[in-house]
């Protein structure tokens, strides 16, 4: 069935089901889920050339990855967000251009596929504090979407992002409540944003409690299962070990859990520790009850929602540029609990 047909049968022009297929905001919720329970019912199939010579469009939205964040490629939490953006893809048509690049060929690779229009839009991953893309693709006149923030670039852009300052400082304030005031910090690499974001809001919840941070408590590295097990050896190995220990992400938890049960310590009576738990398809934070205690935010939807973002600045490129900031819920699991009573 061709698009004519289906605009017959629907009593619809084919531009207004053209719009409701592509997800343009002027065609009402109404008509669009007829639209596609009709199109579902015909098995229709948009041709995608036709479309891509009509619109002038490539019908693709680029990711590009240098090869010194290769890892993100095998990352749980690069997939789950890759896995949610691919869905709004090809709801409406659009395929993924993948790129893998030498490090010193990331900014050239951005102005290559924009000049030939190789891709209608791009998602930037991992933004650093003062991250060169943004300027790059700015003058490119492209429309880009970050995952994530950018601090100390003043250049206005498209982003969604977590509170990860609020999440980190609610976090070890859960912590500070049980009692807990020797808290360690496992954190990502603080060269990215929301590593430094989530390093302001452990410090910012210490200086509320009227704490000092304690250099020797603070660790920052690639956020890996190992990277987790190593650094909570070396403050577990401290004359004070910490009582609770914040790990910035569910992978690195797994690493800290790992570290306490080797040392025959149990986690949650013992040594309490709270992640930043994405919400993973593929490695959920236990089944009844959560393992961890988390803040937690879907990277899924995530990726969904800056996914349905870009479309919408694709669609209409004369609106304003969208920003949204997700609040991250704390979820209590078996891995907090009060500070041990002993002298610290």
């Amino acid at each position: 069935m061709n698009l004519r047909e289906l605009s017959e049968r629907l009593n619809l022009s084919q531009t207004t089901v053209s719009r409701a297929l592509n997800g343009y905001p002027e065609v009402n919720e109404q008509t669009r889920a007829r639209v596609a329970a009709a199109a579902a019912k015909f098995n229709y199939r948009p041709n995608v050339r036709a479309r891509t010579l009509a619109t002038g469009r490539a019908m693709a939205i680029g990711h590009i990855i240098p090869f010194s964040n290769q890892n993100e490629m095998v990352n749980v939490v690069f997939a789950d967000f890759i896995a949610g953006a691919g869905e709004v893809y090809a709801g409406h048509g659009y395929s993924m251009s993948l790129a893998l690049v030498r490090d010193e060929d990331e900014l050239s690779a951005y102005r290559g596929v924009a000049e030939k229009g190789a891709v209608d839009g791009i998602i930037v991953h991992s933004p650093a504090r003062d991250d060169p893309r943004i300027a790059v693709l700015a003058d490119l006149d492209i429309p880009f979407l970050v995952h994530g923030r950018v601090s100390e670039v003043k250049t206005p852009y498209a982003w969604l992002d977590v509170n990860n300052t609020c999440a980190i400082a609610t976090g070890t304030g859960h912590l500070l409540d049980l009692g807990h005031r020797r808290i360690g910090l496992i954190n990502g690499e603080e060269r990215l944003d929301f590593a430094q974001r989530r390093r302001d809001g452990y410090l910012a919840a210490l200086a509320a409690a009227g704490l000092a941070p304690d250099p020797a408590l603070m660790h920052s590295a690639e956020m890996s299962e190992p990277r987790g097990h190593s650094a909570a050896h070396r403050m577990l190995d401290l004359p004070q070990p910490p009582t609770a220990l914040v790990a910035s992400s569910l992978v690195l938890a797994l690493g800290v859990r790992r570290a306490i049960e080797e040392r025959g310590l149990r986690m949650g009576r013992d040594v309490s520790v709270l992640c930043f738990d994405d919400e993973l398809s593929y490695l959920p934070n236990g089944t009844d009850r959560p393992q961890f205690t988390a803040m937690r935010s879907s990277v899924r939807a995530a990726g969904r929602r800056c996914a349905e973002l870009l479309m919408g600045q694709i669609a209409e490129p004369d609106q304003p540029l969208p920003t949204e900031l997700w609040e991250a819920d704390l979820v209590i699991g078996a891995s907090t609990g009060p500070c041990p009573q002993r002298d610290l």
